[in-house]
């Protein structure tokens, strides 16, 4: 027996796949790229309505889930296999994409540039319950033409562990792609292991941009796994109830999976998304609000009902500061992303409305993961029956700190967190010198960084890379990439 987390019923996840499905084929997708919207038409998809938006059929539907697996693995760096996303195990990986930092030396949020990219990675390769690292800043020392290939090239360089990451124009996923080329050696490699997985966002309300499409049929031809993630906003992009939205985020991801399918049958994709609701208060969308957490946890389980793997945007806030509001609002979205059995948890780490990033957070919410873990893994008994010579001992002892049961089961049993969670008495911690929560992290952040290994990529694949990323950035105006 396992805890588990369910909002929809058996009923009512299929009711929403049927509405979805009715929205596509009556209602349609508008698909801005003139190839992507000729290529759908080409495999029967209907574009000749007067309002110029593609309708997709409940058998085309149909015929891109059979071909969608069930499950796909990442690789490291080496070649190694980090995930597979099949079964009960969540991963968690660093929200993405942020253009800010939290800077703690001075407490404001700012630009990021390469340092905060290259400490980033390094945190992040010594936190061993993230299993896969993010392009989690966009550097604003680079043009920007180049910033997300930019981003990918660093995590590249400096961490082993496989990248979400994602292009923000058409031409940028070329080089985004020879990058994860150069460190697999060919296009064969990247499709048997890949190291990276793209992020393909459709727009809301129920539309495909040019990049973003592009960008879908781009990874399908690579064969590169893709998360497909919509973002409709409760009662501003989509419909104000929980139920409406869910409906249309299912659109929106089944009008992916059609395309990459119709491409490439059988490319890897997570049923993904970041949907949230509109504070028309304060004309803002808090990713830390529970009915976003809901949303996104009821999204993920259409997506198993469809027998997709599944990805959200979840464990994150909305806080300006590492507070208690960050506390609350990640943890809860943790514990209910993994009670829920999401496979790909990305958010950690986030601040301010996902935009941006905390090295310090990420350390806090390293911890929230691990706890987590624990209370999915339940409770069952561990040689507790028959129970009487436990007692005994007991009562004998008037201890049990170094009985045998204690010693076999005391680390299966019991969490116990790093330094930046204090559960020391008040008079060890003041004979310590009272630190506080920030103290304890930053510390931590110090010695991770200070200890890190550099990556074993091999030294013809960073010199690939390194030309690969100069060449880019020369073609964009900049004679050479920042100091790192």
């Amino acid at each position: 027996m396992r805890p588990q987390f369910q909002q929809l019923d058996g009923d009512l996840v299929d009711r929403i796949i049927t509405e979805a499905k009715t929205v596509l084929a009556e209602v349609g997708v508008d698909i801005g790229d003139d190839e992507t919207r000729s290529f759908l038409a080409d495999h029967g998809a209907g574009v000749d309505g007067e309002d110029g938006r593609v309708r997709i059929s409940d058998v085309m539907v149909e015929a891109a889930l059979d071909t969608t697996p069930l499950s796909f693995s990442l690789y490291d760096v080496l070649g190694e296999q980090t995930h597979s996303f099949e079964g009960n195990r969540t991963h968690f990986t660093p929200g993405s994409a942020a253009i800010n930092i939290l800077d703690r030396s001075t407490g404001e949020i700012r630009p990021a540039v390469t340092g905060d990219l290259v400490a980033l990675a390094k945190l992040v390769s010594g936190l061993p319950r993230y299993d896969a690292q993010s392009t989690a800043l966009v550097s604003s020392d680079v043009p920007e033409a180049i910033s997300d290939s930019y981003r990918l090239f660093i995590d590249l360089l400096y961490c082993e562990k496989p990248v979400v990451t994602g292009a923000f124009t058409i031409e940028g996923f070329e080089v985004i792609r020879d990058l994860l080329l150069a460190v697999r050696g060919s296009a064969e490699e990247l499709a048997a292991k890949p190291v990276g997985m793209l992020t393909c966002c459709p727009t809301a309300p129920l539309r495909w941009t040019d990049e973003g499409s592009q960008n879908l049929m781009d990874c399908a031809r690579q064969r590169i796994p893709v998360e497909i993630i919509p973002v409709p906003l409760t009662g501003f992009m989509a419909p104000v109830t929980l139920v409406g939205t869910l409906i249309q985020h299912t659109a929106e991801v089944l009008s992916g999976v059609v395309i990459a399918q119709l491409v490439q049958p059988g490319t890897p994709l997570l049923f993904g998304g970041s949907p949230a609701i509109f504070d028309v208060r304060y004309s803002t969308t808090p990713m830390g609000a529970i009915e976003t957490t809901m949303l996104t946890c009821a999204a993920a389980e259409v997506g198993k009902r469809l027998g997709m793997p599944t990805q959200g945007y979840i464990s994150l806030s909305d806080s300006k500061a590492l507070d208690a509001q960050a506390g609350f609002e990640t943890g809860i979205g943790a514990l209910m992303a993994a009670l829920t059995g999401i496979d790909n948890v990305s958010g950690p780490g986030m601040l301010d409305f996902e935009s941006a990033q905390s090295l310090e957070k990420l350390v806090v919410d390293h911890e929230i993961c691990l706890m987590t873990d624990r209370v999915r893994a339940g409770i069952e008994p561990r040689e507790d029956y028959p129970s009487k010579a436990h007692f005994e001992e007991l009562l004998a002892e008037k201890h049990l700190m170094i009985a045998d049961h204690t010693r076999r089961h005391l680390r299966s049993e019991l969490t116990f967190p790093g330094p930046v969670i204090d559960r020391t008495s008040r008079q060890r911690w003041l004979e310590e010198g009272s630190k506080t929560l920030d103290e304890n992290v930053a510390g931590e952040v110090h010695r991770i960084i200070g200890e890190f290994t550099p990556s074993r990529i091999g030294d013809d694949v960073r010199k690939n890379l390194e030309e690969i990323m100069t060449a880019a950035a020369r073609a964009n105006g900049m004679d050479a990439l920042p100091e790192r």
